[in-house]
Parts: structure tokens; C-alpha cells; sequence
């Protein structure tokens, strides 16, 4: 009986050389006569091969569909999708921006809201979008991370890794805080012949290039992905650091020159934020609840935005803004309890 199984074993190993030695030469006879096309017929063998597909594969492709591999990816956690005072949440907000918007509508079929919770996978799911349930192993994501809380520098390099991956994937993106408003189609703004790797929006126009990592556009190329590899490692020699400071460093220290990235900077005319306003509300596309420390004040200031857009759409009479009072004050609402 060994005898028997051991003469098996030798003819199936027989068997897979004879094989194997048959590829071999398919190939390099190929090779040989035409190497162009020799290379191409095998590529075209590896392509019908069928790699396993994950869950953020299938919702970056269906998101995807009929943009060019461009998709819009949001990050959302419990404490951003349940209701604060006014019965209000801001993804509630974020999603009527887009109903409210001027060409923004259809968009809506390009969203891909990366859940950082059970509880906001479940209420994307619930809304009918592109969802992906981040991984989150080792912290606990639920609830409200404070501006430059340990968690909220933790969920930001989370979130930098993940569109590192997106990258690696082949797809381009813009990303967008769901705290920002879309009043108008951005791509209608941003330049999509390929001449820019990356743009990102500012602060301010004033004193310098101070980016804002919670809206800009990447494209995947060796470049972007080079960038955000570095970026990402960078987290392990920045303790206390939230990575929008470790981004602009690379900046100042010439990385982007080092890489030969083309790289533009959305200003605050067309990409407005409550750092600086947009003067013009004939033009400005979106609206960026920065320079705001917690969700409460942002959901009651951006509602506002809001009231005043619908405004002008009834009028088109340009008008100032409403104030941000809730906004400026959060920074001494020392009494503040974060969402749980």
C-alpha cells in the first residue's frame, strides 16, 4: 500500500513538471518572436484571473461607476450621524447640502461614507449610500472626538491610512469632511485634465498656504502615493501632532518638490470656510465648518449657512453671512460635554 501511494505521488509530480515545462516554453517562444506581444498575451492570461474582492473594493467600485475611478469619500462615526440640539444630525446636514446645491444632487451616487462605528454603518446603510465599515481594531471610535484630542489626532491618521489604500487601489478621490457644505458641484472648479496630482483647500488666503486636509482632490499615481506613504509614516515621530500639521511640514520642508508633485490650493473665494468667508456667494462652492472645536456648534452654525444659501437661491441678491457665533464661542465652552 506505501509502495502504491508513494508511485501516485511521483507521477502526479511527473505530471505538474510536464506541465510546468510546457508553459515555459509557450512562453518564451512568444517572448522570443515578438517580446511586445508575447508580454501582453500573458498579461491578458493574468487578467482573467479572478483575485478575491473585500468590502472597501465593492464599495469604491460601485461608487465609482461612470466617474473615471473618481470617487467622493466622507468619514462619519456614531457621534456624527445622531441627532444634537435642533434634532439635527451632521450627516443630516451634510446630505441635504447636497439636495440643496446647484448640480450637486447626481453626485450623491459618488458618495462613499466610510462608517467608523457599527451605529453610522448602519444609518449610511439606512440612507441607501455607498458604506464600508472602516476597521477600527484597537480604539474605540463612537463617539465625539474633540478638536486635538488624543482619539480625534487617532481617528485622523485612521482616516489617512485608509485613503492611502484607496490610492493603491487605482481610484482617484476628493475627500470631504462631512462638516462642509456642497452649494455647488466643486468638480465644475477643480482642475480634471491631469495636471494637478493634488488640491487642497486653505484656511486663508493670507500669510501663506495654511491647508486644510478636511477637503482636497488626489489622483492615484506613484507621486500621490509616494506622498501619503511618507505622510502616513510620519505619525510615529509625531506623537501629539494631528496630521494636517505633519502635512503642511512636509510641505514647508520641500517634500512635494522632492516628489515632483503638482499641487494647487483652493481659495477660500470658491472653497470657503468659518476661518475665512467667501465674499461672494455668486461663486463659492463649498462651505467648511472650521476653526469650530464641537459637533453642537457646527450643526447650529451650518445650519444657518443653510438658511442663508436658500436665500440667496430665492434672490440671488449677495449677502453677508450669518454670524458663527456658536463656532467662535466653542473655543471657551470650557462646560462642553463631548457626544457619547
Amino acid at each position: 500500500m506505501l509502495l502504491s501511494n508513494n508511485s501516485s505521488g511521483k507521477l502526479v509530480v511527473a505530471v505538474a513538471l510536464l506541465f510546468a515545462g510546457a508553459l515555459y516554453i509557450c512562453f518564451s517562444s512568444s517572448l522570443i518572436s515578438d517580446p511586445i506581444s508575447g508580454l501582453q498575451h500573458n498579461f491578458n492570461i493574468l487578467r482573467t484571473i479572478k483575485f478575491p474582492v473585500d468590502d472597501l473594493e465593492v464599495a469604491l467600485d460601485s461608487a465609482a461607476i461612470g466617474n473615471n475611478k473618481t470617487v467622493i469619500i466622507t468619514m462619519a462615526n456614531k457621534a456624527y450621524v445622531e441627532e444634537v440640539e435642533g434634532g439635527r444630525s451632521m450627516l443630516d446636514l451634510f446630505l441635504e447640502s447636497f439636495w440643496e446645491g446647484e448640480g450637486t444632487t447626481p453626485l450623491l451616487d459618488h458618495l462613499m461614507v466610510v462608517a467608523a462605528d457599527q451605529t453610522a454603518y448602519d444609518r449610511c446603510r439606512f440612507r441607501r449610500l455607498h458604506c464600508y465599515k472602516m476597521e477600527t481594531e484597537g480604539i474605540d471610535l463612537e463617539g465625539e472626538k474633540v478638536y486635538m484630542s488624543d482619539d480625534f489626532i487617532e481617528m485622523m491618521w485612521r482616516r489617512t491610512r485608509l485613503i492611502l489604500e484607496v490610492l493603491r487601489r487605482g481610484y482617484h478621490l476628493l475627500f470631504t469632511d462631512t462638516d462642509v457644505m456642497w452649494l455647488r458641484n466643486p468638480f465644475s472648479r477643480l482642475s480634471n485634465n491631469g495636471t494637478l496630482d493634488m488640491q487642497i483647500s486653505v484656511d486663508s488666503g493670507i500669510g501663506g498656504h495654511l491647508i486644510n486636509t478636511g477637503f482636497y482632490h488626489v489622483r492615484s499615481n506613484n507621486r500621490t502615493i509616494s506622498l501619503f506613504q511618507k505622510w502616513y509614516d510620519m505619525r510615529l515621530n509625531s506623537t501629539g501632532m494631528k496630521e494636517q500639521d505633519v502635512l503642511k511640514n512636509l510641505l514647508d520642508l520641500g517634500l512635494f518638490n522632492q516628489l515632483g508633485l503638482t499641487v494647487g490650493f483652493l481659495n477660500t473665494t470658491h472653497f470657503s470656510g468659518f476661518c475665512q468667508d467667501s465674499p461672494d456667494m455668486g461663486a463659492v462652492t463649498t462651505v467648511h465648518a472650521n476653526c469650530c472645536r464641537h459637533i453642537s456648534a457646527k450643526v447650529f452654525d451650518l445650519t444657518l449657512v443653510l438658511h442663508d444659501w436658500k436665500r440667496y437661491k430665492a434672490s440671488h441678491v449677495n449677502t453677508i453671512w450669518s454670524p458663527h457665533a456658536k463656532c467662535w464661542g466653542s473655543w471657551n465652552d470650557t462646560q462642553y460635554t463631548p457626544k457619547t
